[in-house]
């Protein structure tokens, strides 16, 4: 009887077993990733347009077409169907008029080019009925259905998941992926029950990426990116994470290293991942970039296993791969140069083989050379960056590249000439040699046709013009020490005020980019910039001299604006010249407040930021200011929030206001409770190269500016690390009260000059600080040579 009764028990076990459904949640830890953009805060809650999306297609189109990346998921982000606090339909007016054609157009876009869709989206919106919960449904189903849906980024911005929808929320997922059985769930920030197995991934400690609005640096460093590159291992290793991928919108410099990591370190299900405004990079990064997401597609296969290596490897070190391809990310979270050892062996995950040929892939690309197994390869990486390095051994297929020089792979498209870039420190000379490719028909380098030599065993020698650097380009220059408070301190202060800007973060990287040549990438920046949402939000300085009343610069309330102890309005006309006058123009008398109308009121002028004038004028919808002289800065405080329009006429003309510059947060006169100081000059000024006034400890929350004086002459630094206050496009910049560092770039017109350093502090009780002066460049400063290779 009880040997009856357990086999009964046994059955009944294994027919429960076998009957429990096996749930498709998309993709599994061993999947290949999948590559992504998605358009958050492209656009906001308000939602993209058909118009704005077939603009972003066509710049990854041309990524495509130029670089051969490709580009797996373009997800919508928030407002495309659902909003916040809210959930809508594809027939509503709001989705039509947004999008005329449907989703049809785009569709058709992103098949052409390789791409499938995603969106963002809530949990629920099933409402009350059967019939509401139906309607729900089955529009989400007909994305899979009609469009191949790739991914769902559901989130509780929209609202949570009621417990008693869950059900239908599980048929919805099955139904879904009956049509596109790879769909990806995203996670993002729900409190999922039941339905969790469903999901793909979670948000991995709730974060994003948006430098210095939801990710921002800790310690003082040599760019803004670092308290990114800091996130550490997700847990276990696990792939079917979401780390939020990489913001390309604000503090651009040094994204490559932060996407390295989130590409090859972290390798989750959804990498190479990157959001907000490509578009925003320079012409010279799109090479990187694509070079990048074409490297995560080489190596796919060997990134979806990973192992964490040795402390003696540095933070957060992880090889991926398999027995005889290896790939390994490392970084360098401080101030000096760190050589690490890499073994070639097991250490790594690399099993025996007989030679293992090591090459690195950033921050620059260098065939480090052929090693025996278990050797070892000594790698500098370099402060505050990443380092990608492939480790193979007997069944390595040997890639195209260049021994004897670092270099960079801009172009390796099929049909078309391998473009690279052969980099050397000024005033140094190489032995190269072209390795990896069998089928050449010619090799130019510069233009001169080097075919007969480049391959050979003795390869071509090559030179790097310029003076040879004397000292490494990253070095520290000098601490700084407490000193009396200088008697110009009022002008030091002044000077990096009227240096920085309040403006939205996506305007200080067009800024700092520059003109674009590229077709592609104007049209995406004038889409972004020119948008409704973007121009009535009043967070460019350029709105005041555009010669439109109904555009306006103001401090913004969105989700509390940063006014510095009441902020101040600051102009700069770019130069001292004669002015006439000074109109200022508000739109009505809301607008004009807090001044009130016909009440007196001072604005203050300068032409040297150390002697001011007050000017007497009366509050008006239009303020006439009545200068009369020489003048470059103006101060207004009080000040109307929102401005319209600022003319300055001379000689009875209005002058052209290309030069001229405004601010509204920084806070006016404060009075410095410390003061530090120090001084250097440089022999040479290494191109691309910038001061770093890395000040630690403990200051305040804007409690501490840096300013340099070079021949009496002020300088402020336009940048800094964390960001100074802008006026947000999406959600105001981060607060901090430690570490910051200031940015100065330098010339060559500052070799040899005497250059003081000048720190001050404005809080009593947290002066314990300690400044320091470092000299860095960016990107590394090397010439370059162009080596064109043409292939049968």
């Amino acid at each position: 009887m009880k040997i009856h009764t357990c086999i009964l028990c046994v059955l009944f076990v294994c027919s429960h077993l076998f009957s429990q459904e096996v749930v498709n949640r998309g993709a599994d830890e061993k999947s290949l990733s999948r590559s992504e953009y998605f358009s958050w805060i492209n656009n906001t809650n308000e939602g993209p347009s058909e118009k704005q999306t077939l603009i972003n297609m066509d710049f990854f189109e041309w990524l495509r077409n130029e670089y051969g990346m490709e580009l797996d998921i373009y997800a919508f982000d928030a407002g495309l169907i659902d909003g916040k606090n809210f959930y809508g339909d594809m027939e509503s007016i709001r989705f039509k008029q947004k999008f005329p054609d449907g989703l049809d157009t785009v569709y058709r876009k992103a098949q052409k080019n390789g791409m499938r869709l995603g969106m963002w989206g809530g949990p629920d919106g099933f409402g009350n009925t059967l019939k509401s919960a139906q309607r729900r449904k089955d529009m989400l189903v007909s994305l899979c259905r009609d469009y191949h849906w790739a991914l769902f980024k559901f989130d509780a911005v929209c609202g949570p998941l009621r417990e008693d929808k869950e059900s239908m929320f599980i048929e919805m997922m099955k139904q879904c992926r009956e049509y596109s059985p790879d769909l990806i769930l995203l996670n993002h920030r729900l409190g999922l029950k039941k339905a969790e197995e469903y999901a793909t991934t979670f948000l991995w400690e709730g974060r994003e990426s948006y430098i210095d609005v939801n990710s921002s640096n800790t310690v003082a460093a040599t760019h803004n990116r670092v308290g990114a590159m800091s996130r550490g291992h997700a847990p276990d290793l696990r792939r079917l994470t979401e780390d939020h991928g990489v913001c390309l919108s604000s503090c651009l410099d040094y994204w490559e290293d932060e996407l390295v990591l989130q590409a090859f370190n972290r390798a989750l299900i959804l990498s190479s991942q990157i959001y907000g405004n490509p578009w925003l990079l320079s012409d010279e990064e799109y090479p990187k970039l694509a070079r990048i997401f074409n490297l995560h597609k080489r190596f796919a296969e060997c990134l979806v296993s990973g192992m964490k290596l040795p402390e003696s490897y540095g933070e957060y070190a992880v090889s991926r791969g398999n027995d005889s391809v290896r790939v390994v990310t490392l970084r360098n979270l401080s101030w000096l140069p760190r050589t690490i050892t890499v073994r070639l062996d097991e250490e790594i995950g690399l099993k025996k083989g007989k030679r293992v040929v090591c090459r690195m892939y950033h921050p620059v690309e260098r065939i480090s050379g052929i090693y025996s197994y278990g050797q070892s390869v000594e790698v500098m990486v370099l402060p505050f960056r990443s380092l990608l390095l492939s480790v193979s051994s007997d069944k390595c297929i040997e890639e195209f590249g260049v021994e004897g020089v670092d270099f960079e792979i801009i172009k390796d498209v099929s049909g078309k000439p391998v473009e690279m870039r052969l980099l050397g420190f000024p005033g140094t000379e190489a032995n190269i040699r072209l390795t990896g490719v069998s089928d050449i028909e010619k090799v130019e380098i510069s233009g001169k046709d080097v075919t007969k030599s480049v391959t050979r065993k003795n390869g071509v020698k090559i030179s790097f013009p310029g003076e040879k650097y004397t000292e490494f380009y990253h070095r520290k220059l000098v601490e700084l020490f407490p000193s009396s408070i200088p008697r110009d301190a009022a002008a030091l202060y002044e000077a990096t005020v009227f240096a920085a800007d309040n403006n939205a973060l996506e305007v200080r990287s067009l800024y700092r980019s520059g003109n674009t040549k590229i077709a592609q990438v104007k049209a995406a920046r004038e889409a972004f910039f020119t948008q409704p949402a973007f121009i009535n939000r009043g967070v460019w300085d350029k709105n005041l001299f555009d010669g439109r009343m109904n555009t306006l610069f103001g401090v913004s309330k969105i989700k509390g604006g940063r006014r510095i102890k009441g902020g101040c309005f600051r102009l700069d006309l770019g130069h001292s010249l004669f002015v006439d006058s000074i109109r200022i123009k508000v739109n009505n008398e809301y607008m004009l407040q807090p001044l009130m109308m016909a009440e007196g009121n001072f604005a203050r002028i300068s032409s040297d930021l150390k002697t001011w004038e007050s000017i007497l004028f009366l509050a008006d919808t239009t303020m006439n200011l009545k200068i009369g002289k020489e003048m470059r800065y103006l101060k207004l405080n009080p000040f109307p929030e929102a401005i319209a329009e600022v003319e300055v006429y001379a000689g009875g003309k209005k002058l052209n206001s290309e030069n001229f510059r405004a601010s509204n947060l920084f806070a006016d006169a404060v009075k410095c409770a410390g003061a530090w100081n120090g001084n250097f000059s440089l022999r040479q000024v290494p191109k691309g190269s910038y001061l770093c006034v890395a000040i630690n400890g403990r200051h305040g929350i804007e409690g501490a500016y840096a300013t340099l004086k070079v021949d009496g002459r002020y300088i402020g630094a336009a940048s800094r690390a964390v960001s100074y206050p802008a006026n947000p496009w999406e959600n105001a910049t981060v607060l901090s009260d430690s570490n910051y560092t200031y940015f100065f770039p330098l010339d060559k017109s500052m070799e040899g000059k005497q250059i003081e350093v000048f720190v001050l502090g404005y809080e009593s009780d947290k002066l314990n600080l300690k400044p320091e002066v470092w000299i860095t460049a960016y990107p590394i400063p090397y010439e370059e040579k162009l080596m064109k290779v043409y292939r049968r």
